[in-house]
Order: structure tokens, then C-alpha cells, then sequence
């Protein structure tokens, strides 16, 4: 039975869950069905009896009024006609043109509900008029009843409907007047979070927004290379490219900017009437009726009540289409990264793509609400000039003529503006190129004691940063000088030649104060000309940026078989049978990795072809790690199958490292793989590629990383003959000769060409470069992998140490169990339960953000940062120019009562010069008021930035690493990017238009209050009003721009994640996976980002019926006290009053905006506050040549990672005699990288010490230590810059010296072979140079520093045999000297150790 309901439901009949929740309800079939039938079961019942009345001879009963209302009207009119029309409806819906024939259709329920009732009404119709014929029967007990139960059945039914319409509400429409008021109560009650905010509209989603923006950007390139072709027979350039993101652009706004533009129009058209109706107020004289005043004065009101409803949906309207915009523009310049070729991708670094997303999206979010402005300004001017003309005649020629002169003047501005615009972003992208280098390699620079380099060089780029934009701060204050004089100066040349040309020409209250009005709606266009200009020449700069980058070459996917290879390997001709085994040896810089690259079509072909069959799963040389659980980081988007997961796990030797994470496979890893090993990561990347079952394999020496024992697990499990890839296809790059006797095919490059190809024992047979290579090397690592050597060497407490005849099973479990985590939260290693029971525990925490009000000491501290002199002297300097701007309508408002005191006789010359000159006066000194304060708050907040971002700087560089270990980069570069970028430009701006605006508003009602005193009366309770209004506001505004940021962080971290991992992403081809999460991660932010708009309008909506409330009042007095008053006062009066609504809703805005602006000074504040470690110098300075002899001594050393933790090292008591070679062996995590982190006191001892040459390093300054020591690291580090840079970044080394040890590290001759040599830039992280190269360009710069110690943190892992012994041999000769610490997988890197 519940089957067959449910089938002709079309959805479940029952189910008790309903019931057990907070809003409980009843499934939609039970109200389709049980509640629609029961009502109608009883009506059907119960009528038989009653018609039987229908059978009978009708009573002569009379038809009422009453019941023709309920028959035709009620019954008939609505029930039935709604029953009869549901019908078509369905019908339409699934068998219509317009229907989608591969919907599902409506289930038959949906046609049976409709008939059933359509019946019952005709029923309930037939028992309406039983009644009518029954005599004395007022009324009907059964109907009574149905009617009765069908209101109780159809109460779950409609609570079903009001449930859904509001869900749709609150989901949907961002553009629904009251719904902000849900979020702003909520916003008022406690502090929002993300969970609070709304789901977004399908049609306001990242990926529609794409959709439409890629669709219309498809069409104008295709219009763009037709064109192209008609005028020339060449291939594409750049210029179509660019002429389709304008036009792409473009036509994604058109259809809401004809929407919009009507209303721009209209609300342009409301002004003039404003005006109009101002001019017949103030002709309204003690002879004229007291209602036409009156009547004026309420048609002031609706037209303002009008024109304020107009301005919001266009606002409401112009903010959507910006956010949209602005996404779409994100989204396009992350589905290029994904798809852009490498050559391509050099041209733009990491920093510049994230300021492409941040600042030049941003910049065409902010220009779509000035689109319309460049049409509707010109229009006003237009409309206000002729209404000018009916009141002052030709004389208004003249102030036309001055504002004709100004646009030359314009023209410069905007061009001057335009060329340190680009300059400036230039500067911005050096900058963020180099932030991004510094948190890239930090830890290096920690190592070196280079961070004061670095320091510096950001620095001296920002302060020509700064330099650029005080020269455009200045531009800006001519621009804004030139343009506040506008107004006044047109004004005083209309008004000096009206008065001039003839004598009978008065200048009477109404012709002035209507001119002055007229002359307002001038000065909004003029005054925002500079700002317009400005933002088009930004948005200008900021479009030729993305077009250069979104019109940059893609790779090539055109070809079915994935083919490209590279220059390099131009020559290499290879065929790989499936299933097969094949190593690829070579030495460094042979061209083993970028082989595996043009595999994997990464680089740009220049001839012949590859072809590989099936699927590609690609393990880099350094592993790439996401930001996510270790589970996820294998899956990689693939579905979870336990049994296979398992079987990985176990083969690439993870099981032991999931026991010691506290969220075993639910751990989160943090960015880059911070909390895992090297060779963790390592294998974490294999067993990504593993369970990916793929049908080929590119593996880039994964084996490097790990130590001999791990090694040949891998091989033996995963990699070899008999592992878990024994039937795919293998390309194994290598520099282990000890697999190489089981691989099918070995491939020997030498400079980019193919050597040899042949199996192990041939080539051995061949006597070639192989035969003799393996002759030199292979002994060594024979014995290495051979021999049980590395086991005896004593390393562990005695008694822990795996025996050596023990499984190879037994020694990986047994060693890798004892791995420590810097996640272990207790002193105990956790069993498999417990850490089962602490799922997901994270090592990221979610970023933190303030609540409440912005605290008053973020304001003192930006005001302290400007310096309180430009403070001071700007605020001076403006609320003297607002008291000149009242002195000038109070003396026109003087002058105006000229016309009656002269009335009919002749005007005084030097009364009219003296009128002219001081009104002229006035307004020159305005402008020149305003100039000077605007070049104080113009180097005041250049003084801010300055000193926010050196102390942002400074102390990003002097905090602990285990802050970078805990803290994704994209959080640190949102504050060098986006808050910054808002202290920059975002906060003066905000904080001049504050005062401009307070200061507006107190002189409004100054002037006011003064005309009609009464006004007083409803100053106070409309003040009231405002604050509660502003108070209600702020809470929610600020806390939507907080989550705004919070949310902005995650895109960027994405975006860098994305960036980095890209060629991994390619060889999955997870690309649509990625997009996919970078929409969502920008719908996050989205969700704060709407609403913020809406609540927004909300305010200004509420604001301007506050100010149009003081227009009507104003007008209203003026009229009751039009007895008292002369009309100049009055005309002064409503022509302030006119403006309050504008300055009021700005100066709500402005407060807004300054408080969430200043967030970004709040969020920078938070990263300048960071604990330090220790300082870099102290008064205990050690001596110049010091450590002379080198000598080291650990005295019980403990230390843990964080106070909460463990010990990772355990009362370590040793002594390192002078130039002693010691070699350092142990699992992978047993402590040998934190040995050396605890010489450069990366991490600080929790008790004991370490002397070196009797000098306790804990008394030091950190650069006085570090700079003394040196080190060769395990990730080989490059900067971007130039190889001399990366070399001696001081410049204390003379280039006779940097090519010395060029030539110790074996890479004179590859850098003489450069084109600039020394001066060769190296690209971002040193993707141009093989990790080899790398490797020997570190052992160059240890070289260098001529230090007495030196540490070797498995430096040479990532290098062949044959560089390994050139390393070797050169460390012997040059470091012979000094006392050498050396960490190893190999053993015949540390034969030569003393012990």
C-alpha cells in the first residue's frame, strides 16, 4: 500500500523522522494525499442525504445577496476556476513546447488533486442550494464540518508552502528590501559567522557567472579574429585577444546596464524637478496663498521619496553586477593558470597573478558603479545649463566657457594619472613577487641570517612605491583643487557678467538660490570628474594586465596523443612497451626531469611527436602536498576504496606514520607538508600516484628522500617486479644503481640526447659510458644497499636499534614507528584506538578574527602612524574651508536682498564690485583650503603606509618559523596584498570623504537652525533616530567586511597551492576538480560579500527618508514663518536642506566604510604584533673571527617543538672536536634535521646547552649565531633575482670570488655558458634550473660564508653519483678545515665522517 502511494506521490508516503526535529512536519505525500481525502471523503458522504432535497419541489426560498456572493464569487469564482487551472498548468509543464522532454514528469497525483476537487466544488455548490431549499434551514452541520476540516488539513499544507517560500527568500533574492533586517536583527544581537550567512541563488554562483562571461568572451574573440582576418591574412596577435576581454567584459554587463541606465536617466530627470519645485517654494512671498506652499512642500517630499527609491535599485543593481564582474574575472584568471604554458607562466610570478585577483578585479568591481556616470554626468551638465539659460540668459555663456577651458586641463590630469598608475603596479607586483619569495624560503633565510637582505630590498621597492603614490596623491590634490574651485568660479562668472551686462539685472533670492541649485547639481559632476578619471584610468591599467596574462599561449592539448617535448630533448627518441620497467640515469642537468615534463606535455615542442596510451599518474621530484588530511591528499579526488587504500598505505610504508598522527588518516597537513618528513611527503605522493590505478607511471627519483632501507621497500613493494605496479608502465627516474639490476630497460641521458638504451647486464656488456660510470660508482652503493654497514652504526639507544638479520619488514615498521609528529598533542605515543578516537585534529587552525566594535586604539594607532601634525592641520584646514562655504551662501543669501532695497532704482557699481569680489574670494579660498588639506592627509597616510607595512615586515621576518609552520601563506600575502592595498588607497580616501562629510552635516543644520530656529525642534529627535539607525547598521556591516576577509584568505592559499602543484594537477587531470573548488572557495566569500551590498542599501534607503524627512520640514517652516523670513534665508535655508540627504546617507557610508577599512589596519596590527624570537643582536657580541677553532659541545640538550609537547631530542651530551668530520644517521623523523634546527636555535632549547668554542649560543644575538655558521639545506632554496643575488645577496664578495666557488661547485662552466652570466635571472623557486643545479648553487654559497662549521642536511640526496662525488671531493680540499656535521641516507656520504 505505502509502495503504491509513494508511486503515485512521487516522493516518500512516510517516514518518522519527519516528526523527531525541531520543525517538525508531515511528509508531502501524506498532504497530497491522506489530508486532501479526508475532507473530501466526508463531503462525499454526507451529500447524498443531502441532495435527496433536490429531488423535491423547491421551496420558494429567495436567492440573497449572501448566497449569490458565495455560489458565483467564493465557490465557483475561485475554488473551482483554481481547481480547472492547476490542470493545463501540470499539462504545460511536462508535455508543452517549452517542457524539457528529458525531465522527469509530475508525479499523478498532480492530476488527480485537481479533478477531485473540481468535483467537490461543484458538490459543495449542489449542497449550497439543498440548504437554500430546505425550509427554515439557516445553515448546514455537514458543511459545516468539511469546511472545518478542510481549514485543519490545509493548515500542514499551507505551513509546507510558507516553509518553502521563505527558504527560497532567504536563499535566493539578495535584492528583497526587508530581508536584510533577519540578518541585520541577528547582526545587532550577537557577532555574525559564516554559518550565518545565506546560501547564494544558482543564478549569483561562481559557476554561472563563468558560464555566461566565458560564453559571451567565446562569441567577441570569434568577432575579433574575423575581423582580424578581413583586415590582414596573419595569424592571431595579442590585439584580438585583448579586443575580446574588453568587448567579453563588456557585453557580461550589457543587459544590466540598459536595465540601470533607464533609472540613471530617470533619477536625473527627478533632480531637475527637485529643483524646479525649490525655485516655486521660494517665489512663495506673504501675498501668495498659504496651500500652494504647503503644496509645494509635500510634493518635495514624494518626489524625494521617489527619486530616493530609484537611486537605491540602481545602486542595488550597479553592486551586483560589480561583485559579478569581479568574480568573473577571478575565476578566468584561475582557469588560465591551470591551462597556461610554462613559457607563458614565467612571464607572471606567483605575487603578480594573486594581485591580478586581488587588486585589478577589485579595481573593475569598483568601476561598474561609475559606469553610468560617464553618460548621466554630461547629461545633467547639459540639463542644468539650460535651466540656467531660462533664468540668467546668455549670461551663462560665460560659466560655460570656464568649464569648457577645464577639460584640457582634465586631459592632463588623466594621462599624468594613467602613467603612475602603471608605474606604481609595476612596483606592487615587484614587491609581492619578493614577499612571496621570502615566505617561500624563510626558512633558508633563518638559516643565513639574510632576512635584514630581503628586508631591505622590500623596502627600497616600496618606498618607491610610495614614491609614486605621493606623486599621485598630489596630482590628485591639483585635481581636487581645480575642481573644487569649479563650481565657485563658474558661479561667480554666470553671476559678475549677469550683473554686469545691464543694470536693471538684479540678482533676486529666487533667481540665486535656484541658479545655486542648479550650480549643486554642476558640482557633483565636476567634483567627481577627477575621482572618475582616476578609477577609468586604474580599471584602464588593471584590463591591459589581465589581458596580458589571460592572451598568454596555452599548452598545447590539441593533439589526441599528449604530445611536447622540449629543445633540450629534441633528439630523444624512445619506445616504451606497456608493463615495462624503464630507469632513466643521467647526470645533473642531462635533462632527466624536464624528459618527464615533455612527457607529460609540459614543455614546448619543437618537433616530432609522443604518444602514451591510457591514463598518467606523475610523482614529482619534490613532492607537492595539499592542504588537507593525509587521506584526502591520497584519494586526490578519487572514490574510496578501503580494501585498495589499505593495500597502499602498507606498500609505500605509511601504516607505522599513521600511528603516531593524533587524527591517524584525519590528520591535517598543513601547507607545503610542513608537519610531514621529507621522506613522509615523499611517500605520501607515491601512494597518491598508486592508488590512482593508472596505466603509466612517471616517477621522479621518488626514492631520493627516503633513507636505503625505506628505498628498497618501496622498490621491492610498489615500484618493483613484484610490487603493487608490476603490470603498468614504469618511467623511473634514478640515481640508485642498485635497482637498476631489476628494472626492464635502463635510458642513459648525457646533455638532453639518449646515450643508451638497453637492459642492465647489456649495457654493462657494451663497455660504454655506462659500463665505466658503474664501474667508478656502483661498488659503493652495492655495499650500501648490500650490506648490513648502516644498521651497526649506533645511532639509538642500545637495545631499540632493529637487529640487522631481522626482515626488511621488521626494520621499516620497527624505525619508522619511532618517527616523531610535530602534531603529538600528550608525552605518550598513541595507540590505534586512541588515535581513532581524535579524528581530524588540525593543525591550521581557522583564521582569527576580531568581533565587536573596532577598537578606538586602531584608529589612534593609524592617526599615530599619519602623525597627529597632518591630523591636526588637515581637519584645520577643511572645517576652515566648510566655514568658507557657508560665509559664501550667507553672503549670497545677503546680496540676494539687493533686489529689494533697490527695487526700481539704479544698482551701485561698487556695491555690485564689492558683491562680486567677495563672493569671488570666498570661493577661491575653498579651493585652495581644500588643496592644502588634501596634500597633508595625501602625505599623512603615506606616512601610515610606510610605517604599517615596514612594521608589518619587520616583524613577519623576526617571527619563529613554527608561526610559518602553522600559518598558510595566503593568510600572510592577504595582509601584503589586500590589506595593505586597502591602507594604501582604500583608508585616505575613506578618511577624507568622513570629514568632508561630518563636516557637511554639521554645517547643514548650522545654516538651518539659523534660517528657522524652530527647526531645533526636529534636529533632536531625527538625531535620535539616525544613531539608533547607525547603531542597528554598523555592528553587521563591520562583521560582513571582517568574514569578507577572513573568507577572501582561503581563495589566495588556493590559489598558490594551485600554482605550485600545477604540473601534478595536469598529469591527473584534475583541472575541472580544482576549478570546481576554487567556485566554491569564492562562493564562500560571496556569502559575506552580498549581503554586506544589501544591508548597505538598506541603510541608505532608511537614511534618505531621514534626509528627504529634513528637506520636507525644512520647507515647512519656511513657509509657516514665511512672515518673519526674507526669502534669502529661506532660499538659503531649502537649498541646504536639499543637499542633506545626500550628505547624510554619505556620511553613514563613510563611517561604514571607514570602519571596515580599518580592519585592514587591525588585521596588519595583528601580524605586526607576533611574538618574536629572540633578537638578532644582543650587547653580548661575540668576536670578529669567532668560532676560530670550531669546536662544538651539546651539554644534556632537550628540546621540544612547542611547550606542550614532547621531547623530540633527549639529553643529547656530546663534544664535536675542532675539524672533525661527524656524520649524523637515523630513520626518517628520529631528530637529525632538528639537531641542526637547534645549532641556528630555529628551535630553542627547553634545558641543557650548546658551546661552541666555549661560547654558549643561547647568549648570542640570532644573526651574530647564525651568520657565523653555515649550512647546505635539504631543499635546495633559489630566490627570484639574479644568480650573483642568490649567491651574496650582502654584495660583500668580489665576482673574482663568486666565480672561485662557481668553480668549486662545478657550474663555472654552465654559468659562463649563460647569456648575462652572473646576472642570469633566476625564475620563481628556480624552476629554471634542474634541482641538481640548485643543490650545487647552495654548496656555492656555503662556499662563500668561509665559515668554521658546516652542516650537511642531506644535501646531496637529490643529486646523481657522480655530482655526489665531485660534492665530496670538494668538500674534503675547501672545507678541511672546519668541523663538518654531516646528515645522510648514503652511506658513502659520510665514509669519510671521523665518526
Amino acid at each position: 500500500m505505502s509502495a503504491a502511494l509513494e508511486e503515485y506521490c512521487g516522493s516518500i508516503f512516510w517516514n518518522a523522522s519527519y516528526l523527531q526535529r525541531p520543525d517538525p512536519d508531515l511528509p508531502i505525500c501524506v498532504e497530497r494525499t491522506v489530508l486532501v481525502w479526508l475532507p473530501l471523503a466526508f463531503l462525499w458522504l454526507c451529500a447524498p442525504w443531502g441532495f435527496t432535497t433536490l429531488c423535491k419541489k423547491p421551496a420558494k426560498a429567495p436567492l440573497s445577496k449572501l448566497y449569490i456572493c458565495k455560489q458565483v464569487t467564493v465557490v465557483a469564482g475561485l475554488l473551482l476556476l483554481t481547481a480547472i487551472a492547476e490542470l493545463p498548468l501540470t499539462l504545460a509543464e511536462d508535455y508543452g513546447p517549452s517542457s524539457d522532454s528529458t525531465a522527469q514528469k509530475h508525479p499523478v497525483v498532480l492530476y488527480a488533486n485537481p479533478v477531485l476537487f473540481a468535483v467537490s466544488w461543484v458538490v459543495v455548490m449542489l449542497c449550497q442550494e439543498c440548504v437554500r431549499r430546505r425550509p427554515r434551514s439557516v445553515d448546514s452541520g455537514s458543511l459545516f464540518m468539511f469546511w472545518l476540516l478542510q481549514v485543519l488539513c490545509a493548515v500542514f499544507q499551507f505551513q509546507t508552502l510558507l516553509r518553502d517560500a521563505l527558504n527560497k527568500v532567504l536563499t535566493a533574492a539578495l535584492t528583497a528590501p526587508h530581508l536584510p533586517v533577519l540578518m541585520l536583527i541577528k547582526g545587532f544581537k550577537r557577532p555574525l559567522v559564516q554559518e550565518d550567512m545565506w546560501d547564494l541563488n544558482e543564478k549569483d554562483s561562481t559557476q554561472t557567472i563563468c558560464r555566461e562571461f566565458e560564453d559571451i568572451m567565446a562569441k567577441e574573440l570569434k568577432k575579433a579574429h574575423s575581423r582580424l582576418q578581413k583586415k590582414q591574412n596573419k595569424r592571431k596577435t595579442k590585439n584580438d585577444h585583448q579586443s575580446g576581454l574588453a568587448k567579453g567584459v563588456s557585453q557580461d554587463v550589457l543587459v544590466m546596464v540598459k536595465q540601470s541606465s533607464s533609472i540613471v536617466s530617470i533619477v536625473d530627470r527627478y533632480s531637475i524637478v527637485y529643483k524646479r519645485l525649490t525655485s516655486l517654494l521660494i517665489m512663495t512671498d506673504k501675498t501668495s496663498h498659504a496651500w500652494t506652499g504647503y503644496l509645494y512642500a509635500v510634493l518635495l517630499l514624494v518626489v524625494a521619496f521617489l527619486q530616493s527609491v530609484i537611486l537605491q535599485q540602481y545602486y542595488n543593481r550597479c553592486l551586483i553586477l560589480g561583485i559579478k564582474v569581479r568574480v568573473a574575472l577571478m575565476a578566468a584568471v584561475y582557469k588560465k593558470a591551470l591551462v597556461v604554458s610554462n613559457d607563458s607562466r614565467k612571464e607572471s610570478t606567483a605575487g603578480e597573478i594573486v594581485n591580478l585577483i586581488s587588486a585589478d578585479a577589485q579595481r573593475f568591481n569598483k568601476v561598474t558603479n561609475v559606469l553610468h556616470l560617464l553618460w548621466s554626468y554630461p547629461l545633467q551638465i547639459a540639463l542644468a545649463i539650460a535651466f540656467l539659460w531660462i533664468e540668467l540668459g546668455p549670461s551663462v555663456l560665460a560659466g560655460l566657457l570656464v568649464m569648457v577651458l577645464m577639460v584640457p586641463i582634465n586631459g592632463w590630469l588623466a594621462t599624468k594619472s594613467r602613467g603612475f598608475q602603471v608605474e606604481n603596479m609595476k612596483f606592487k607586483d615587484t614587491r609581492m613577487k619578493i614577499v612571496n619569495d621570502i615566505l617561500n624560503g624563510i626558512k633558508v633565510l633563518k638559516y643565513y641570517a639574510w632576512e635584514s637582505s630581503f628586508e631591505a630590498q622590500v623596502q627600497e621597492i616600496r618606498e618607491k612605491e610610495l614614491k609614486v603614490m605621493r606623486k599621485f596623491a598630489y596630482l590628485s590634490s591639483v585635481s581636487t583643487f581645480i575642481f573644487s574651485c569649479a563650481p565657485a568660479i563658474v558661479s561667480l562668472a554666470t553671476f559678475a557678467v549677469f550683473v554686469s551686462v545691464s543694470p536693471d539685472n538684479i540678482l533676486d533670492a529666487e533667481k540665486a538660490f535656484t541658479s545655486i541649485s542648479l550650480f549643486n547639481i554642476l558640482r557633483l559632476p565636476l567634483t567627481m570628474l577627477p575621482e572618475l578619471i582616476s578609477i577609468m584610468v586604474q580599471t584602464t591599467v588593471s584590463k591591459k594586465r589581465l589581458e596580458k596574462f589571460l592572451s598568454g599561449d596555452d599548452l598545447d592539448t590539441m593533439s589526441v596523443t599528449r604530445d611536447d617535448s622540449h629543445s633540450k630533448n629534441s633528439f630523444v627518441s624512445l619506445d616504451i612497451k606497456p608493463g615495462r620497467l624503464v630507469a632513466v640515469v643521467g647526470a645533473v642537468g642531462s635533462g632527466k626531469t624536464s624528459l618527464i615534463s615533455a612527457l607529460l606535455g609540459e614543455l614546448h615542442s619543437l618537433r616530432g611527436r609522443i604518444n602514451i596510451k591510457g591514463s598518467v599518474a606523475y610523482v614529482p621530484q619534490q613532492a607537492w602536498i595539499q592542504n588537507t588530511t593525509l587521506k584526502d591528499n591520497i584519494l586526490f579526488g578519487s572514490n574510496l576504496d578501503e580494501e585498495h587504500y589499505l593495500s597502499v598505505v602498507d606498500a609505500c610504508a605509511l601504516g607505522p606514520d599513521l600511528d603516531l598522527l593524533p587524527g591517524r588518516d584525519q590528520t591535517e597537513i598543513g601547507v607545503k607538508g610542513i608537519n610531514l618528513s621529507g621522506g613522509q611527503k615523499q611517500r605520501v605522493s607515491l601512494a597518491r600516484a598508486v592508488y590512482s590505478s593508472a596505466d603509466v607511471y612517471l616517477l621522479d627519483d621518488p626514492l631520493s628522500a627516503v633513507d636505503s632501507h625505506v628505498g628498497k621497500h618501496l622498490f621491492e613493494r610498489v615500484i618493483g617486479p613484484k610490487g603493487l605496479l608490476k603490470d603498468k608502465t614504469r618511467i623511473l627516474v634514478t640515481h640508485g644503481i642498485s635497482f637498476l639490476p631489476y628494472v626492464d630497460e635502463i635510458i642513459v641521458l648525457v646533455n638532453g640526447v639518449v646515450s643508451e638504451v638497453g637492459s642492465y647486464d647489456g649495457l654493462r656488456a657494451s663497455k660504454g659510458a655506462f659500463s665505466e660510470f658503474l664501474e667508478t660508482y656502483g661498488k659503493d652503493e652495492s655495499n650500501n644497499a648490500d650490506e648490513s654497514d648502516y644498521e651497526q652504526i649506533d645511532t639509538l639507544p642500545e637495545g631499540l636499534e632493529p637487529q640487522a638479520d631481522d626482515s626488511l619488514e621488521d626494520i621499516v615498521s620497527s624505525t619508522l614507528k619511532r618517527e616523531n609528529s610535530l602534531l603529538r598533542k600528550n608525552s605518550s605515543v598513541r595507540s590505534k584506538k586512541d588515535s581513532g578516537d581524535k579524528k581530524g585534529q588540525r593543525l591550521i587552525e581557522k583564521e582569527a578574527m576580531e568581533t565587536g566594535r573596532v577598537k578606538f586604539s586602531v584608529y589612534l594607532q593609524y592617526m599615530r602612524s599619519m602623525g597627529w601634525c597632518f591630523v591636526t592641520w588637515s581637519f584645520l584646514f577643511y572645517f576652515i574651508q566648510n566655514v568658507a562655504i557657508i560665509g559664501q551662501n550667507l553672503w549670497l543669501s545677503d546680496w540676494t536682498d539687493d533686489s529689494v532695497e533697490y527695487f526700481n532704482t539704479t544698482y551701485p557699481a561698487h556695491i555690485r564690485d564689492m558683491r562680486i569680489g567677495v563672493f569671488g574670494a570666498l570661493g577661491l579660498a575653498q579651493g585652495f583650503l581644500v588643496f592644502f588639506g588634501t596634500i597633508l592627509i595625501a602625505d599623512g597616510s603615506i606616512s601610515a603606509s610606510r610605517t604599517l607595512h615596514t612594521n608589518l615586515l619587520s616583524n613577519i621576518l623576526k617571527a619563529p618559523m613554527v608561526f610559518f609552520d602553522t600559518t598558510p601563506s595566503g593568510r600572510i600575502v592577504n595582509r601584503f596584498a589586500k590589506d595593505i592595498f586597502t591602507v594604501d588607497e582604500m583608508i585616505p580616501m575613506s578618511f577624507r570623504s568622513w570629514i568632508f562629510s561630518i563636516l557637511g552635516v554639521l554645517g547643514t543644520l548650522f545654516v538651518i537652525c539659523l534660517a528657522t530656529p524652530i527647526f531645533i525642534a526636529v534636529v533632536v529627535p531625527m538625531a535620535v533616530v539616525y544613531y539608533f539607525v547607525q547603531r542597528f547598521y554598523v555592528p553587521t556591516s563591520r562583521q560582513l567586511r571582517r568574514l569578507d576577509s577572513v573568507s577572501r584568505s582561503p581563495i589566495y592559499s588556493h590559489f598558490g597551492e594551485t600554482i605550485s602543484g600545477l604540473s601534478v594537477i595536469r598529469a591527473y587531470g584534475h583541472q575541472q576538480r580544482f576549478l570546481k573548488q576554487n567556485e566554491d572557495t569564492i562562493d564562500q566569500n560571496l556569502k559575506s560579500v552580498y549581503p554586506w551590498f544589501v544591508s548597505n542599501r538598506w541603510l541608505a534607503m532608511r537614511l534618505e527618508c531621514l534626509g528627504n524627512l529634513v528637506v520636507f520640514f525644512a520647507a515647512l517652516f519656511a513657509v509657516i514663518s514665511r512672515d518673519s523670513l526674507n526669502s534669502g534665508l529661506v532660499g538659503l535655508s531649502i537649498s541646504y536642506a536639499l543637499s542633506m540627504t545626500q550628505i547624510l546617507n554619505w556620511l553613514v557610508r563613510m563611517t561604514s566604510e571607514l570602519e571596515t577599512n580599518i580592519v585592514a589596519v587591525e588585521r596588519v596590527r595583528e601580524y605586526a604584533e607576533i611574538k618574536n624570537e629572540a633578537p638578532w643582536i644582543t650587547s653580548n657580541r661575540p668576536p670578529d673571527d669567532w668560532p676560530t677553532a670550531g669546536n662544538i659541545r651539546f651539554d644534556n640538550y632537550k628540546v621540544r617543538y612547542r611547550p606542550e609537547l614532547e621531547l623530540i631530542l633527549h639529553g643529547i651530551t656530546c663534544d664535536i672536536a675542532s675539524t672533525e668530520k661527524i656524520g649524523i644517521v637515523g630513520r626518517t623523523g628520529a631528530g637529525k634535521s632538528s639537531l641542526t634546527n637547534c645549532l641556528f636555535r630555529i628551535i630553542e632549547a627547553s634545558e641543557g646547552r650548546i658551546l661552541i668554542d666555549g661560547i654558549d649560543i643561547s647568549t648570542l644575538g640570532l644573526h651574530d649565531l647564525r651568520s657565523r655558521l653555515t649550512i647546505i639545506p635539504q631543499d635546495p632554496v633559489l630566490f627570484s633575482g639574479t644568480l650573483r643575488m642568490n649567491l651574496d645577496p650582502f654584495e660583500k664578495s668580489s665576482d673574482e670570488e663568486i666565480w672561485t666557488v662557481l668553480e668549486l661547485a662545478h657550474l663555472k662552466d654552465y654559468v659562463r655558458g649563460l647569456p648575462t652570466g652572473l646576472q642570469h635571472e633566476v625564475s620563481e623557486g628556480g624552476e629554471n634550473l634542474s634541482v641538481g643545479q640548485r643543490q650545487l648553487l647552495c654548496l656555492a654559497r656555503a662556499l662563500l660564508r668561509k665559515s668554521r662549521i658546516l652542516i650537511l642536511d642531506e644535501a646531496t640526496a637529490a643529486v646523481d653519483l657522480e655530482t655526489d662525488d665531485l660534492i665530496q671531493n670538494t668538500l674534503r680540499t675547501e672545507f678541511s678545515h672546519c668541523t663538518v656535521l654531516t646528515i645522510a641516507h648514503r652511506l658513502s656520504t659520510i665514509l669519510d665522517s671521523s665518526r
